[in-house]
């Protein structure tokens, strides 16, 4: 069926309205190929023609049917366009009140600006175990969603929420958390989940600020990793931050306000724990009034500086760690008001009694005289010698700026990681559950180097969301085996190339930070002679110090100013070393060089800082900002691509603030620009990617049944059967296709057929109804019939009674039938009375009987238990005993065997001791014949003493020698002695124990 044939008479369109973007009209006139217009009737009553060229019809888009309106999936709707997602977002948010729905696998979050009852603890427990489509669209789902597939598939999910400044993103992940400590508690002691849930004030406090579009809107991205352990629970969580807005520290547009923490602190200047800080009203710091606004209607800042702190003491960071964040935020605030005054000829000074310097200097532990010089000079290092030039007030200014934004960008990532070990706790991390709030496309009327950043940002996202979707929709084909090739859309590619590549924008950005004397238009020059050639890349017409690019949802022209400033992020060196060589040690550990790009907790796990590391692609150059966030961009799509991700597109409804209100021409621009109009073109291509318009064949047979002859209603083939329906209703194979188990269709087709069934039933209501109303007429008059007939019996009966009997005779007779009735009441309530008391009294002895011989029963077996237990009991004692004996027996046998064979041993020992001892004897009776011969030789050669004098000397080396071996034999006579009693000493004692 070709699609011209559904603009006839009654059908609806949408035209272009200069106000709300699009409005609604109903067709007057059936449209014909060759006609140059289309009558149509608009919603005030007035008639207008639609041009349209005869020889190329462009007609205005479709309205889609009442049963689609409201629809919770945008992909559902059978005409896929701009203005029917408008529509249907707005019927859902204006009049069902009602701010999610889905657009495929993307949840659409319209912020109704307006507290809603719809996060609480019930609410998250309906929506925990639930499939995605079968309750309302909520972010409760897509975060059951996730968790759900983590769980199911063990694999890290992710889910990324985007959206323009006070769209409410940071609300949602917010929810997003909650959800997750809800559903999975740790079930510790340690409450990992509260303090998770807990880190929010704290970053919220030193991360996000009022701007002109929010009175909350975060100043930096997060990806909060949230680890889960083998059963799912929460042991930990860790964040990563991207391009801290450090600017707003030292500068805010008009009806802006810095960073929340400042004015939280500066509402508790009174208290006694904040004295030494000396602080002030934040109307009279520098930093703090410069947008014009300090207060926020409806927001307490003293209130939220008590649960900022309390906040802190949840996550165990303590009061000495408080103080010196708070010490550094003082200080940052004194440095706001240290006066530099020009001192003429390019030179600019600091009185060293600046009342704002000293409480810098004593808050900080850093030496004045040493600040003010290197606030107002800088070194020049020459090839042979070294100078100190004097600056200008305007570059001494920005230094003093450059020190405060460092200072607060170090305080913030030291924040960030303390907050991250505090998040830590022991256990293995099995899976994790990403949360990314993250700045949405934007646009403004001056686009500066943030906004550059912003906007490359979601580029990549965007790039990586066109991935994931046909990724998804190619799967989804395969498997049920439906012909597929490439849908042409939008590919971000060349223009990621564009700023990323070898000589892109960011390429040519840092080699322009390399040179002392680049600036900004140099820098614009270079962009327009090397990126002139691409069609994504533009030149202003009426400026020269700004450049166009085309991204994927809007042409942004960006001010060029300030993007080599805001790029080389540079803060002199002897400002640096100042800082280093401070007393105060919180403060120096800033500034210390980053040997580590991890730290390690007490568990002697790593974690990540609170921005990925990064080395220098220039040696000469210090890593640039747009270099940093490149860097730690690329990790976290990396780390994006390896998780399954889940998508929430937050909407602004208004710039006003006000609750369910709705502009059209707001809406359509995030719509564009957050990538769900890419979405919904993509599926008008292709075939829709959820529900109703992918029914099953068993849901097509049981909704268009009507459509179908009766020869064709055949019940065996349900399959065939809606085959041969469609292949008959719509001409157009193309517009459908068969699945293995859906059938798949057009953007139309699913109208087409309700339009056909709508007048199938249509008629068949017509007739219906005339069959119904004769027959209701034609029982209306049988009924009055009847009751005519009914009123003649009556009164002719009374007229019958009134003649022929008594009033007398009418009443006793009623009487008797009174008395009748009284007495055969009585006479049955008696019988029933005696029937029950026989029967409980049956009912009693029946029950004492069966009570008492149960009991009997129960006694019996309790007796014949005891006597089981004393027969078992003798029965062991007397098997024991007699194991216990026979085991003795074999252990007195085994002993005897023993002692027989040491008594035959000890008496071999015996034995050999008196053979030894014998010997022994024998010995020492020879050597005392020997004794004996050598004093026989001593008698003889003393009396030949006088002839032996010539060899007396002879002698008596001969005498001292025999006196020797004497003296040793005598010895070893001794000991043979000894031996032979210890000997005999053995033998008694041996023969004692035998």
């Amino acid at each position: 069926m070709a699609l011209m044939e559904l603009y006839t008479v009654s059908n609806r369109v949408w035209i272009l309205d200069a106000e709300h973007v699009w409005k609604s009209a109903e067709i007057l006139e059936d449209f014909h190929l060759g006609d140059s217009a289309l009558e149509l009737l608009l919603e005030n009553g007035s008639v207008s023609y639609y041009p349209v060229d005869p020889s190329k019809p462009k007609l205005p888009p479709l309205r889609n049917p009442d049963i689609l309106v409201g629809e919770n999936d945008l992909t559902a709707l059978s005409y896929l366009h701009e203005p029917a997602v408008l529509h249907n977002l707005k019927v859902r948010f204006v009049e069902s009140r009602i701010i999610y729905t889905y657009c495929g696998i993307i949840l659409v979050a319209v912020n109704p600006y307006k507290q809603l009852p719809i996060y609480g603890d019930a609410i998250i427990h309906a929506y925990s175990g639930q499939n995605m489509g079968d309750m309302d669209p909520h972010i409760f789902a897509v975060a059951e969603e996730a968790y759900k597939q983590m769980a199911r598939n063990h694999k890290n999910q992710s889910i990324i929420v985007s959206g323009e400044s006070g769209a409410g993103k940071t609300v949602s992940a917010r929810y997003v958390m909650r959800y997750f400590a809800v559903v999975s508690k740790s079930g510790s002691k340690a409450r990992v989940e509260d303090k998770v849930l807990a880190s929010n004030p704290i970053t919220e406090a030193i991360g996000n600020a009022k701007t002109t579009r929010n009175d909350n809107s975060s100043r930096f991205g997060k990806y909060t990793e949230i680890s889960f352990d083998r059963k799912y629970r929460i042991i930990g969580a860790n964040m990563r931050t991207y391009l801290l807005e450090k600017s707003r520290v030292v500068f805010q547009a008009d009806n802006e306000r810095n960073y929340h923490i400042f004015y939280q602190l500066c509402s508790c200047a009174h208290q006694p724990e904040f004295k030494d800080l000396r602080l002030l009203s934040a109307d009279r710091f520098r930093y703090t009034c410069l947008g014009g606004e300090v207060t926020i209607e409806g927001v307490d800042d003293g209130k939220d500086m008590e649960d900022t702190r309390r906040t802190f003491a949840l996550l165990g960071l303590k009061e000495d760690f408080q103080s010196d964040v708070f010490k550094v935020l003082a200080a940052i605030l004194h440095l706001g008001n240290v006066e530099i005054r020009d001192s003429g000829g390019d030179k600019s000074s600091i009185l060293l009694s600046d009342p704002h310097l000293a409480v810098f200097c004593e808050l900080l532990a850093v030496e004045a005289g040493e600040l003010v010089r290197w606030l107002c000079h800088r070194r020049i290092v020459l090839t042979a010698e070294t100078l100190v030039k004097p600056e200008p007030k305007k570059r001494a200014v920005n230094a003093r700026d450059a020190l405060a934004k460092q200072i607060y960008a170090h305080l913030f990532d030291c924040v960030i990681t303390r907050i991250n070990r505090a998040l830590q706790v022991p256990g293995k991390q099995h899976a994790f559950i990403g949360v990314l709030d993250i700045y949405g496309f934007e646009t403004f009327d001056v686009n500066s180097f943030e906004q550059f950043c912003i906007n490359y940002a979601n580029e990549k996202l965007q790039q990586q969301f066109n991935l994931h979707v046909f990724k998804l929709e190619q799967e989804e084909y395969m498997k049920e085996d439906i012909p597929w090739t490439l849908i042409d859309f939008y590919d971000n590619q060349p223009l990621i190339d564009l700023i990323e590549a070898k000589m892109g924008i960011l390429d040519l950005l840092d080699e322009e930070c390399l040179f002392p004397q680049g600036s900004d238009q140099s820098w614009l020059q270079k962009l327009f002679s090397y990126l002139e050639a691409s069609p994504l890349f533009q030149k202003p017409r009426l400026s020269n110090q700004a450049f166009v690019i085309q991204h994927f949802a809007d042409k942004v022209e960006y001010q060029c100013r300030g993007f080599l400033e805001k790029n080389r992020d540079t803060l002199y060196e002897e400002l640096v070393a100042i800082m280093r060589a401070s007393e105060f040690p919180f403060l120096a550990n800033f500034f210390q060089e980053e040997e580590q790009q991890s730290t390690v907790n007490s568990r002697g796990v790593k974690v990540r800082p609170a921005r990925p590391g990064v080395k220098p692609a220039n040696r000469q150059l210090k890593t640039s900002v747009g270099d940093k966030f490149r860097s730690s961009l690329s990790l976290l799509m990396d780390t994006l691509n390896a998780t399954t991700p889940h998508y929430v597109r937050c909407i602004k409804p208004n710039d006003e603030k006000l609750p369910f209100e709705y502009d059209s021409r707001r809406v359509v621009q995030q719509l564009r620009a957050c990538g769900v109009l890419e979405t919904i073109r993509i599926s008008a291509q292709s075939y829709p990617s959820r529900d109703i318009r992918r029914w099953t064949y068993i849901e097509f047979y049981s909704r268009y049944s009507i459509l179908m002859s009766q020869q064709e209603a055949d019940l065996s083939d349900k399959k065939q059967t809606c085959k041969n329906v469609l292949q008959r209703v719509i001409q157009d194979p193309d517009q459908y296709k068969f699945g293995r188990t859906k059938i798949f269709f057009r953007a139309g087709q699913v109208a087409y057929l309700e339009k056909l069934r709508l007048d199938r039933l249509r008629r068949a209501c017509v007739t219906i109804q005339k069959h119904v109303r004769g027959w209701s007429q034609r029982r209306k008059f049988l009924r009055v019939r009847a009751a005519a007939v009914v009123l003649q019996e009556y009164i002719r009966g009374k007229r019958t009674i009134r003649k022929t009997v008594s009033a007398e005779t009418l009443k006793r007779g009623w009487a008797s039938v009174v008395v009748q009735r009284h007495w055969r009441g009585y006479r049955t309530r008696q019988v029933y009375q005696i029937v029950r008391w026989a029967t409980v009294t049956i009912q009693a002895f029946t029950r004492g009987w069966m009570a008492r011989k149960r009991y009997k029963k129960m006694v019996e077996e309790q007796k014949a238990l005891v006597l089981q237990k004393y027969a078992r009991a003798w029965l062991v004692r007397r098997r024991f005993q007699t194991m216990r004996r026979l085991v003795i027996n074999v252990q007195l046998s085994y002993r005897v065997q023993q002692l027989r064979k040491k008594i035959e041993e000890k008496n071999r020992d015996n034995l050999g001791l008196m053979e030894r001892l014998t010997s022994e004897a024998n010995a020492r009776s020879q050597a005392a014949d020997r004794l004996h011969a050598l004093e026989a030789k001593l008698e003889k050669l003393a009396n030949e003493k006088a002839s032996w004098e010539r060899q007396s000397q002879e002698g008596e080396q001969l005498n001292a020698d025999l006196q020797e071996q004497i003296s040793q034999l005598t010895k070893h006579v001794t000991e043979l002695q000894k031996q032979k009693e210890d000997l005999e000493a053995n033998v008694q004692e041996q023969r004692r124990e035998l």
